[in-house]
C-alpha cells in the first residue's frame, strides 16, 4: 500500500463529513447510527500504519469536537510514543486536532499504539470526554528466518533402514506469523554424492532416503540446509547438519600375515615374546574392534599366554612358565583372533582368522640348582674332627654347556664344619656338644654356596640342616644334694629305703627313728641311656625337729650348708679360728686318751686274773659271763653290713659334701679283739682331717636298735675324770658296780 492510498483512505473520511453536513449543522461526524446518538467527530476508528514509513511527519487522522467553536478548542493526546516510551513518535496540532507521525515503526518492536485524545476550551475546561486512538503497525516482510542453531548433530547407525530418522531442524521468523512473511520452508542445499538423506519442507525432519550406509565407507555426512519465509519464495537463511554413522560389527578381525616368528630365552616368566597384528575396520577403541586371541594348538603344558592391547589391538604373547632350553627349544603355536563382540547377523566372516606363531627357545646359563634343599642330617654330639657329616651337592641344568661347580660355606655361625669346594663334602671342624647357643631345637643350621663357572657365573644356595644327637655322657645328678627331715616318720623296716616316683624323681623315706644331725647316704645313680652312665653321689640330709610348716625349729640345716655364698675374708677368719680350736681340742682329747688307755689297761689285767668280778674285754652292756655264749657280736653291725653288696658302703660320718669314703674296716672276729677296733677307728677319725672337729659327735657304727643306755660321749663331755659323776654305773647291775667303784674313788 503506498503513500497516495494511504493518504487517500485517511481523507475520505474527511470529505465525506464535510459533505454531508448542513449549514448550521453542529460539527462532528457520525459512525454509526444505533439506539443512542453517538458524536461521530468524536468516535476514531483504529489506524493503520505501514512499518519502516519513510515520508515524516505523516499525517495520521484529524480529530475534532463536536462542541468546536471556532479558535475556541485544545487538542492534546498521550501515551506510548507521546508522553511515554518511546517518545516523540506521535505528535498533534492543537488547534486543527491533526495527529502525525515522526518516525519509522518496526513492527516487531510495537505492533499497535494505545492513545488517549482530549478536547478543552480555552479555559481548560474539558469540552469532551477523552476518546481513545488506536494506531496499527502494518508488518512487512523485513526479517529473515533464523536456524535455531548453525549446526545440527544427528546419528544412526550404519546399514539403517530408509525412513529412519535423525532429527528435526528447527527455525523462527520474527515478522507476522499470521502473515505469509512468517511460512517457512525447509530444504537441503547440498550433502554430497548419494543423496542418502531428505528433510520435511515443514517440519524440518531430517530422515535416510536410500539404503547402504556404510561407515567404514563414510563416517560422517555433511549437509546444508536451506529455510526460506514467504513459503519458500522470500528471504531465505542456511545451517549446517553433520549425522555420524553409528558403528556396528560388520566387519571380522584378521591377521596381517599368516605366520609370526619370534625368540625368548629360557627360564624368562612373565616377559613379552612377541606380537601378532591384526586389522579390523570397524571403529577403534570400541567392542566391535578389540581382539580376543586364544592359542589353539602346540601349547599343551600352557607355557603361554596372549592377550589385547586396548591401544593397538595387537595380540601381545608372553610366557606364562619358565622354559627350559634343554627340554624343548621349539614352538609352532596356533593362534585365533575374534572380536570381543559377535558379528552381526550377515555380516561376512574373515578368511585370516588363523595364524601361526614359531617360537624358539634360546639358550643362556642357568644358576645351579639343589635338588634336596634342605639337606637333613644327623651327627651324634662329641663327633671328633674330622668326621663325615654328609656330601652336599648340587647339579647344573645346563646339560649341554660344560661347566664346574664349586662349593664354599656361606654360613657357619659356630665354625663347626669344613667343606670340599670341589666335592662338597662335609666335615666336623671340631666337636658339636649340646647345649650351645648356636643350636635351635637341636638342629645346626648351616649354608652351603654352589657356583658355576659360566660367565657371568651364577650361584644358589642350599640349606643343611644338622640334628646334633645327644649322647648319654653324663651320669645322672642329685637335684638337690641335700634336705631336711623329721625324725618322726612311719616306720616299716631299716633304717631307708629310697623309691621310684618317675624318670627323673624317687622318693627317699626314712624308715628308724634317728638322732638329729647330719646324715651323708651314698646312692649309686644310673640313667637308661646309650651306653648307660652311672656315678656314686652323697646325699646330705639333716635330721631335725620339724614345725608345724614343715621347716626346721633349729640351726641344724644352716650348720650343714654353712660355707655357701661367705665371702673371702669370712672364710679365712672361720678357718683360723677352727684350727685354733682344733688344737686346743687335741691338746685335751691327748690328755684324756692318756688317762683313759691307763686306767683301760689296768682293767683289762684285772680281767685276766678273775673273769667273774671284772668286766668282760668284749665290752658288753648287758648279761653276764654265764650268757657269753649265748651273745650275738652280730648286734654292733649295720643291718646293711649283714647283706652282700656290689660295692663297698660308705661312711655315715663324712662331713657334708665329701667324696666317697674308703672301704670299711675289718670287723672284730671275737670279744678280745673289740678293743683293738675301736682304738684303730679312734685313731683314723682323729687323723682324718675330713671329719668334723674332735668336741663334735661322731657316729662310730651302728649299735643296734632299741637301747636304753646313754651315749658314749658324755664320758668325754669333761677334760678331767673329777668332773664325772659315775655312781650311775651302780644303777647298771652288779657287773657294773665295780666300774662305778674304780670311778667313783
Amino acid at each position: 500500500m503506498g503513500p497516495p492510498l494511504l493518504l487517500a483512505c485517511l481523507l475520505a473520511p474527511l470529505c465525506a463529513r464535510g459533505a454531508s453536513m448542513a449549514p448550521g449543522s453542529p460539527p462532528g461526524w457520525r459512525q454509526h447510527e444505533g439506539p443512542r446518538r453517538v458524536k461521530r467527530a468524536w468516535v476514531i476508528p483504529p489506524i493503520s500504519v505501514s512499518e519502516n514509513h519513510k515520508r515524516i511527519p505523516h499525517l495520521l487522522v484529524q480529530i475534532k469536537s463536536d462542541k468546536q467553536q471556532p479558535g475556541g478548542v485544545i487538542y492534546s493526546i498521550k501515551g506510548p510514543g507521546v508522553d511515554e516510551e518511546p517518545l516523540g513518535i506521535f505528535s498533534i496540532d492543537k488547534f486543527s486536532g491533526k495527529v502525525f507521525l515522526n518516525a519509522m515503526l518496526d513492527r516487531e518492536e510495537n505492533d499497535r499504539f494505545r492513545l488517549k485524545a482530549f478536547a478543552l476550551d480555552l479555559g481548560g475546561v474539558t469540552l469532551e470526554d477523552p476518546t481513545d486512538l488506536e494506531i496499527i503497525v502494518v508488518d512487512q516482510n523485513d526479517n529473515r528466518p533464523l536456524f535455531r542453531q548453525d549446526v545440527f548433530t544427528g546419528r544412526v547407525v550404519e546399514g539403517a533402514e530408509p525412513g529412519t530418522c535423525v532429527m528435526t531442524v528447527e527455525a523462527t521468523d520474527a515478522d507476522d506469523p499470521e502473515t505469509d512473511n512468517a511460512a517457512l520452508r525447509f530444504s537441503i542445499l547440498e550433502q554430497g554424492a548419494g543423496g542418502m538423506f531428505s528433510i520435511n519442507a515443514t517440519t524440518g525432519e531430517i530422515c535416510t532416503a536410500r539404503p547402504g550406509l556404510d561407515r567404514e565407507s563414510v563416517g560422517v555426512y555433511n549437509l546444508t540446509l536451506q529455510a526460506a519465509d514467504m513459503s519458500g519464495d522470500g528471504l531465505t537463511t542456511t545451517a549446517t547438519a553433520v549425522i555420524y554413522l553409528e558403528d556396528i560389527n560388520d566387519n571380522a578381525p584378521e591377521f596381517t600375515k599368516e605366520e609370526f616368528s619370534m625368540e625368548v630365552e629360557e627360564q624368562a616368566a612373565g616377559l613379552e615374546v612377541g606380537r601378532v597384528l591384526v586389522h579390523d575396520k570397524d571403529l577403534a577403541g570400541s567392542p566391535n574392534w578389540l581382539a580376543k586371541f586364544t592359542i589353539l594348538e602346540g601349547d599343551p603344558e600352557g607355557a603361554f599366554a596372549i592377550h589385547t592391547d586396548p591401544y593397538t589391538n595387537d595380540g601381545v604373547l608372553s610366557v606364562a612358565k619358565p622354559l627350559d632350553h634343554e627340554v624343548r627349544d621349539r614352538f609352532q603355536l596356533t593362534v585365533s583372533v575374534q572380536n570381543q563382540q559377535p558379528l552381526e547377523p550377515g555380516a561376512p566372516g574373515s578368511p585370516r582368522a588363523l595364524a601361526t606363531v614359531q617360537v624358539r627357545v634360546r639358550d643362556v646359563n642357568e644358576a645351579p640348582v639343589f635338588r634336596e634343599n634342605p639337606r637333613r642330617v644327623s651327627v651324634p654330639e662329641g663327633a671328633p674332627p674330622g668326621t663325615l657329616v654328609t656330601t652336599y651337592t648340587a647339579s647344573d641344568p645346563d646339560t649341554r654347556q660344560l661347566q664346574t661347580l664349586t662349593y664354599a660355606l656361606l654360613y657357619d655361625p659356630a665354625g663347626w664344619l669344613q667343606l670340599d669346594p670341589h666335592s662338597g663334602t662335609v666335615r666336623t671342624k671340631r666337636e658339636l656338644r649340646h647345649p650351645s647357643a648356636f643350636l635351635q631345637g637341636g638342629w645346626y643350621i648351616a649354608l652351603v654356596l654352589a657356583r658355576d663357572d659360566a660367565e657371568p657365573p651364577l650361584s644358589a644356595t642350599g640349606t643343611l640342616s644338622i640334628e646334633i644327637l645327644e649322647v648319654n655322657d653324663h651320669a645322672p645328678l642329685l637335684q638337690p644334694p641335700a634336705g631336711v627331715l623329721s625324725p618322726q616318720h612311719p616306720q616299716l623296716a631299716r633304717n631307708w629305703s629310697i623309691t621310684r616316683f618317675n624318670v627323673t624323681h624317687a622318693v627317699l623315706a626314712v624308715l628308724v627313728d634317728l638322732p638329729e644331725g647330719p646324715y651323708s647316704l651314698p646312692l649309686l645313680l644310673r640313667d637308661s641311656g646309650t651306653p648307660p652312665r652311672e656315678q656314686q653321689q652323697l646325699l646330705n640330709i639333716s635330721v631335725c625337729p620339724c614345725g608345724r610348716d614343715g621347716t626346721c625349729e633349729d640351726g641344724v640345716l644352716a650348720a650343714a650348708t654353712a660355707g655357701v655364698g661367705i665371702t673371702l675374708e669370712a672364710l679365712l677368719i672361720i678357718l683360723g679360728s677352727s684350727t685354733l680350736f682344733l688344737l686346743l681340742a687335741l691338746l685335751g682329747a691327748a690328755r684324756v686318751r692318756g688317762r683313759r688307755r691307763a686306767l683301760r689297761k689296768g682293767l683289762l689285767q684285772r680281767s685276766r686274773d678273775d673273769m667273774r668280778d671284772n668286766i668282760l674285754n668284749y665290752d658288753e652292756q648287758g648279761g653276764g659271763e654265764e650268757d657269753q655264749d649265748a651273745y650275738d657280736i652280730n648286734q654292733l653291725r649295720h643291718p646293711q653290713l649283714l647283706q652282700p653288696r656290689a660295692k663297698p658302703p660308705m661312711r655315715r660320718d663324712a662331713p657334708l659334701r665329701s667324696g666317697t669314703p674308703s672301704a670299711p674296716r675289718k670287723l672284730p672276729s671275737g670279744p678280745s679283739d673289740i678293743e683293738d677296733f675301736i682304738n684303730e677307728g679312734l685313731e683314723a677319725a682323729n687323723s682324718d682331717p675330713s671329719v668334723p672337729p674332735y668336741d663334735t659327735a661322731l657316729i662310730y657304727d651302728y649299735e643296734g636298735s632299741g637301747s636304753v643306755a646313754s651315749p658314749l660321749s658324755s664320758i668325754v663331755s669333761s677334760l678331767t675324770d673329777e668332773d664325772q659323776d659315775y655312781d650311775y654305773l651302780s644303777e647298771w647291775g652288779p657287773r657294773f658296780r665295780r666300774l662305778a667303784d674304780l670311778y667313783g674313788q
